[in-house]
């Protein structure tokens, strides 16, 4: 997006990975506003910060969550909520606290980084199924509702991607996994995948499936539910 010359907003928690970020951003005006998803009750504070910076926000590219590797039955509670705490409700509380700006523009876009796990689940990924998968409902709504103020919503659907999801992802207990996976380390390149995403953002696609060949358990889940039931338990990596 900065070689297009846009006006940027990074958003993260980790300041000095953000300045990292935007010292590559050459081309763009580049604002930085740290902030921790879970804290809901900041959502309308950090959406005036970030209104601030340039006077009007256009998109909203929600990307931050965290992923999961444990089996259900050990799983602690505390986890699940952590998962929808991070994967849904702060991806919702900011939202929403944007979509008066976007009503009174009478124009807005929301991206929204699910997962194919959005779309079909696999085991090891529970509670990060259940959030990712509510995420649709609640954005297909978003653009429903909203369709008649000139708002767009788009769900982008990752498959593997070579970032650090893996490494990140929370066990039973809470702490994280720690090392990576052979899916992710051999799925796709993260410059083809921001190629692809921004693609998908330029279209106002409804969703995009950005991946390889896990792309099809979409359309086996549609069509052919109890194959990829047998596939996904064949192929299951934790």
């Amino acid at each position: 997006m900065s070689q297009r010359n846009c006006k940027l907003i990074l958003s993260a928690r980790n300041v000095q990975n953000l300045e990292q970020v935007k010292s590559k951003c050459a081309n763009s005006e580049v604002a930085i506003l740290p902030f921790d998803l879970t804290d809901f009750d900041n959502a309308k504070n950090h959406v005036t910060t970030a209104i601030s910076f340039f006077g009007k926000i256009d998109i909203l590219i929600n990307n931050g969550g965290v992923s999961q590797r444990s089996l259900l039955v050990e799983t602690d509670f505390d986890v699940d909520k952590k998962l929808i705490e991070v994967d849904y409700l702060g991806t919702v509380a900011l939202s929403k606290a944007l979509l008066p700006h976007f009503i009174q523009n009478q124009k807005g876009h929301f991206v929204t980084i699910t997962s194919l796990m959005g779309k079909f689940g696999s085991p090891y990924r529970s509670g990060y199924c259940g959030a990712k998968h509510a995420l649709h409902g609640f954005f297909d709504v978003m653009r429903m509702e909203h369709q008649k103020d000139n708002i767009d919503v788009t769900l982008i659907c990752p498959g593997f991607v070579q970032t650090n999801v893996a490494n990140n992802a929370l066990t039973a207990d809470g702490s994280k996994q720690n090392k990576d996976d052979f899916a992710t380390l051999n799925g796709m390149e993260l410059q083809l995948f921001a190629k692809k995403l921004v693609k998908a953002v330029d279209s106002k696609k409804f969703e995009a499936y950005i991946g390889r060949k896990e792309v099809l358990g979409v359309y086996l889940k549609r069509f052919f539910p109890k194959l990829l039931h047998r596939v996904v338990l064949k192929s299951t990596v934790r």
